[in-house]
């Protein structure tokens, strides 16, 4: 359950889209983070197709993560979690925004600057 957790959290950051208002405090978890991106799993382990649970959950969260303060937030839980995860393949998890339909304006990668993130 802890790989789900830390496989879920890098996944978010592939799902965050650029806003123009920040917030103060962050809303999205990364309890919803794990939720909502557990069923890409598979798929960014090369293991399973890309299913529709799984783009419901990234534009789902591409929805839920509306502040820099959330996207920010969700950017440290993929920092802190994308360097144990065994068996991700980087490339696959940087495409799945636009497999999805989701845009995201900056690259999708473990070493991204969260501070940069808007």
């Amino acid at each position: 359950m802890a790989d789900l957790s830390k496989v879920s959290c890098f996944l978010l950051i592939a799902c965050l889209v650029a806003a123009s208002s920040p917030a103060a405090r962050a809303a999205i978890t990364c309890s919803q983070i794990s939720s909502s991106m557990g069923p890409c799993i598979g798929y960014l382990r090369g293991s399973g197709p890309l299913s529709s649970a799984c783009c419901s959950g990234v534009k789902s969260l591409n929805t839920a993560a509306r502040t820099t303060a959330d996207r920010q937030a969700a950017c440290r839980c993929l920092q802190s979690a994308s360097g144990s995860i065994q068996g991700i393949d980087f490339n696959l998890a940087a495409g799945l925004p636009g497999k999805c339909g989701v845009s995201v304006p900056y690259k999708i990668s473990p070493t991204t600057d969260c501070k940069s993130v808007k």
